[in-house]
C-alpha cells in the first residue's frame, strides 16, 4: 500500500512539473518603435557617409527602455532603462560627429535613468593556429596577424531590406561593413540587432531565451578572405557602465540541450555590484558555441571560449564616451572560436556569433516540454506499473482474506 501511495504522489509532482512547464512563459508585452538618427536635421549636420544610429524604443506599463546601436567609431550596443514613458533620447548632432564627442547623447528626463550599459565590439583578431591548439593564449605573438580595429570600418547604407519585423511583435536592424583591405574585397562583418516585444525565443540555433528586456545581437563573419593558412578569430568586447560596468561572469549549467544541441551551458557577463548578494542590474548572455555556415547542421558547430574580464579604460569616441562622458566604468574580455581537431576559418569561410544583452536578471532556461515529455514517458511507465501493480497485490490480498474468514454451517 506504501509502495502505490509513493507511486500516486511521484506521478503527482511530475504532472505539477509538465503542468509548470507548458504553462509558464514570459506573458509581459511592450510595444517597439524603431527611429533612426534620433533628431537628426541633415541640413544642419550632415550625417558622413555609412553612420548610423538605430533606436529601438520599447515601451512598457511604467518604464521605458531605449536600444541603441551606433558604428561611429567602434560599433556599440547601449541599452538605457528609465522608469518613465515619456523618457527620449536627445542628441547634440555637431558634437556627436565631432571627434571629441564626450555627453552629446542624453536620454531625458535625465533623473529618470534607472541604469545603462554599453557592449562595444572593439576590434577582431585573427592569428595562425599552426599547432592546432586553438589557444589564443598559448598561440606565439609572431602568429597574430594585424587585427581588424572596427572602430575604423566603412559601412554599408542602411535600406528597407536592412530593417524588418523580428518574429511576432519584434523589431530589427542590420549593419554589414569592412576596412576597405584586401581581405574584405568579396566579404563582410554584419552586426544584426534584434528588440522583442514579449518573451520567447528567436528562430534557428542557438535559440537564445529572450524576454521582453531585452535585446539580441548577432554577429557574423562572412566571405572574408583569411590572411592565415589556418585562420581562427577571437573578438574582443568591452563592458561599460556607470555606476556599475559588466563586471564577473558566471557560467550556467542545465540538462537541457534541445534548442542548442550538445550544449549545456550558458555564459553571463553580469553588471551588479560587488556585493553578490545584490540584484543583477545588467548582463550579457551567450552559449559557448558557434557556427561556421549561415544554416548550420550539427557538425557546423564550434565551441567559443571566454577569457576572464579586466578592467580596462574606456575608449575616447563612440557611442559609449558620447552617453558616459568621462565617467564610465569598464572591463574587457576575448570571445575565441574553434576547439583542436576541428576545421578552420579557411574551410568555410563563415562564422557566426550571437549574445543576448538586457536589464535585470538574465532569462533562466527551464526544462522544455520536450525534455518534460521525456521524463514522462521514462519516470511515468515505471510510476504507473508500480501503481497498478501495488493495486493488485492489495485487491488480491483482501479477496484471499474474505475467502478464508468464517462460514457457518447449513
Amino acid at each position: 500500500m506504501a509502495a502505490a501511495a509513493g507511486g500516486v504522489l511521484l506521478l503527482s509532482l511530475l504532472v505539477l512539473l509538465l503542468n509548470a512547464t507548458l504553462c509558464s512563459g514570459d506573458t509581459y508585452r511592450r510595444q517597439l518603435s524603431l527611429e533612426l538618427n534620433p533628431g537628426l536635421n541633415s541640413s544642419v549636420s550632415p550625417l558622413p557617409a555609412g553612420i548610423h544610429l538605430i533606436h529601438i524604443r520599447s515601451l512598457g506599463d511604467g518604464d521605458t527602455l531605449h536600444f541603441l546601436l551606433c558604428n561611429q567609431g567602434p560599433p556599440t550596443l547601449l541599452l538605457v532603462h528609465t522608469n518613465s514613458t515619456a523618457s527620449s533620447v536627445q542628441v547634440d548632432w555637431p558634437a556627436f560627429l565631432s571627434g571629441n564627442n564626450s555627453g552629446s547623447l542624453r536620454v531625458e528626463p535625465e533623473n529618470s535613468v534607472l541604469h545603462s550599459n554599453a557592449l562595444v565590439l572593439v576590434r577582431l583578431w585573427e592569428y595562425d593556429d599552426l599547432n592546432d591548439t586553438a589557444d589564443p593564449q598559448t598561440a606565439p605573438p609572431s602568429s597574430f596577424l594585424p587585427p581588424y580595429e572596427l572602430s575604423g570600418f566603412q559601412w554599408g547604407p542602411l535600406d528597407n531590406s536592412s530593417l524588418y519585423p523580428q518574429g511576432p511583435g519584434g523589431l530589427g536592424a542590420r549593419l554589414c561593413g569592412g576596412d576597405g583591405s584586401p581581405a574584405f574585397t568579396q566579404g563582410q562583418l554584419c552586426l544584426q540587432l534584434s528588440a522583442f516585444g514579449s518573451g520567447g525565443r528567436a528562430a534557428g540555433w542557438p535559440g537564445l531565451l529572450h524576454s521582453a528586456n531585452s535585446s539580441q545581437l548577432g554577429v557574423w563573419l562572412q566571405g572574408v578572405r583569411p590572411r592565415a593558412d589556418r585562420a581562427r578569430f577571437l573578438l574582443e568586447l568591452q563592458g561599460l557602465g556607470q555606476p556599475h560596468s559588466l563586471g564577473r561572469v558566471e557560467v550556467r549549467r542545465s540538462i537541457d540541450d534541445e534548442y542548442s544541441p550538445s550544449i549545456f551551458t550558458v555564459s553571463q557577463w553580469l553588471a551588479a555590484p560587488p556585493d553578490q548578494s545584490s540584484p543583477v542590474l545588467g548582463f550579457v548572455q551567450w552559449r559557448p558555441v558557434a557556427y561556421r555556415r549561415p544554416q548550420p547542421e550539427f557538425s557546423d558547430t564550434t565551441p567559443c571560449r571566454h577569457s576572464g574580464p579586466v578592467a580596462v579604460g574606456a575608449g575616447a569616441s563612440g557611442l559609449g564616451p558620447a552617453f558616459y562622458g568621462a565617467g564610465a566604468e569598464a572591463s574587457s574580455l576575448n570571445i575565441s572560436f574553434g576547439q583542436p581537431g576541428e576545421p578552420s576559418y579557411n574551410t568555410t569561410q563563415y562564422l557566426s556569433w550571437t549574445v543576448l544583452a538586457g536589464v535585470g536578471a538574465p532569462p533562466a532556461d527551464s526544462f522544455s516540454p520536450l525534455v518534460v515529455s521525456i521524463m514522462a514517458v521514462g519516470l511515468g511507465t515505471p510510476l504507473l506499473l508500480l501503481l497498478f501493480g501495488g493495486l493488485f497485490v492489495c485487491v488480491r490480498k483482501h479477496r484471499l482474506a474474505e475467502g478464508q474468514g468464517y462460514r457457518p454451517i447449513n
